[in-house]
């Protein structure tokens, strides 16, 4: 952690960071081609949407499963978890992507 200059602000706001770990399924992939096609779709319609970091972080070599992770920033608790359930729902109501499981935790 580095010091504050001299005459900046000392005290700082707060900051809640939420991640969220999606376990996907993707029935319909017949090809790494064609999940990795569902999960980029997925990852863009969330980041334009939500205004979060999307990344695939697990079962890349999995034709029909994928781990998303996404994260959240903001300086209120309550907003974040909400973000999060949002997002749950958002992703349980997708045509191309089964939500299988997910887990999520503050910071």
């Amino acid at each position: 952690m580095t010091a504050a200059p001299t005459g900046a602000m000392t005290t700082m706001s707060r900051m809640v960071i939420g991640a969220l770990r999606l376990k996907l399924a993707v029935f319909g992939a017949t090809s790494l081609k064609d999940k990795r096609r569902a999960v980029k779709s997925l990852k863009d319609r969330l980041t334009g949407r939500f205004n979060v970091s999307v990344a695939e972080v697990g079962s890349l070599d999995h034709r029909q499963q994928a781990e998303v992770a996404v994260v959240v920033v903001g300086n209120d608790q309550r907003f974040v978890e909400s973000c999060l359930d949002t997002i749950v729902d958002y992703v349980r109501q997708d045509p191309v992507a089964s939500l299988v499981d997910y887990e999520s935790e503050l910071f």
